[in-house]
């Protein structure tokens, strides 16, 4: 036998660590190539504030990956008390809203603060006291919250919710072959997630769930991070939710108006994109890599988004003291 060619010896640790060093580099260098183009929140702060003088800011926060890291079990996706108390910081100086892909029960039980407003299932459950909108009886429906005040919730696919339950159930049934794939009913639209899911089997859930929501051809699938989001085909995102809540809060005609909306998904870009139709505001996305996104601004993580709401607070407050 002839002696072996170097090409098939096993590469040394030195050369993985170096094509290991190499490939950082670069994912290093096209980030720092997309922050020339989505600046750091954080860094820009001071020249976003003097644009923001004089200004009606409103703030939209997404929740999952923005106000809580994204985890392997979604039950567990819980917010820390810390991120709790800059949220509430903020909805004290800033009328505030929180517009997330789960249902508006889980993100009410998951960020716990009053004077929010809740928009769930990517907005098509939107929960606000009665206030200057015009009663529209087809979408929303009065009712009493419990602590016996007076709220409308705004609910434009309500038709589908029969539809949605039977498509939950068939969901269910299955993908219960499929280790780690779980069903989460949103009510007014379902998620379907995958990260616990060997990696072997991703591509089989997702023919499954794609064949069996081709049975229903109302509703459409959108994809996420590790997950297949399932909704009504109707003209309703996170984008149309942010105009409904401005028209709510009475800015709607408003050229003080100056909306903040900070996401990290795909889901949020039709907020990003709703921002810049309105021609003013800061859509501001929450990515540590580069990505194709609408958004003006950028924050590395969740720990960022916090010091950014903890500054925005600040900001707020010191402008108000200073005025006195």
């Amino acid at each position: 036998m002839g002696h072996q060619s170097s090409s098939s010896e096993p590469p040394s640790l030195g050369n993985i660590s170096k094509g290991f060093d190499e490939k950082r580099e670069a994912v290093m260098d096209s980030y720092s190539a997309w922050l020339t183009k989505h600046p750091s929140a954080l860094d820009a702060f001071e020249g976003m504030m003097i644009l923001a003088e004089g200004k009606s800011l409103v703030v939209f926060l997404d929740y999952d990956g923005t106000l809580s890291p994204i985890v392997n079990d979604p039950d567990q996706a819980f917010m820390s008390e810390k991120m709790r108390s800059a949220v509430q910081e903020v909805a004290n100086v800033f009328p505030t809203a929180i517009v997330s892909g789960r249902s508006l029960d889980k993100v009410k039980e998951f960020v716990q603060i009053q004077n929010v407003t809740y928009a769930g299932s990517h907005g098509m459950d939107i929960l606000t006291p009665t206030g200057s909108l015009k009663y529209d009886p087809k979408h929303q429906n009065k009712a009493v919250d419990e602590e016996g005040k007076d709220v409308i919730y705004f609910q434009p696919a309500k038709d589908f919710l029969p539809k949605i339950q039977e498509l939950s159930k068939v969901l269910e049934e299955k993908i219960k072959t499929i280790d780690g794939a779980k069903v989460e009913d949103n009510k007014f639209c379902l998620s379907v997630h995958f990260r616990r899911v060997n990696i072997e089997e991703v591509g089989i859930l997702k023919e499954m769930v794609e064949s069996i929501v081709q049975g229903y051809p109302e509703f459409r699938i959108t994809k996420g991070k590790k997950v297949m989001e399932i909704r009504p085909r109707i003209d309703w995102d996170k984008g149309r939710a942010l105009q409904y809540l401005i028209e709510y809060l009475g800015f709607n005609d408003s050229d003080d108006l100056l909306p903040l909306y900070i996401g990290d998904d795909k889901t949020d870009e039709d907020a990003f994109q709703a921002i810049k139709d309105i021609g003013r505001g800061y859509p501001i996305i929450v990515s540590s890599i580069p990505k194709e996104t609408k958004a003006l601004y950028s924050v590395n993580d969740t720990d960022e988004v916090m010091s950014f709401l903890k500054k925005l607070a600040e900001w707020k407050n010191s402008t108000s003291n200073s005025s006195n």
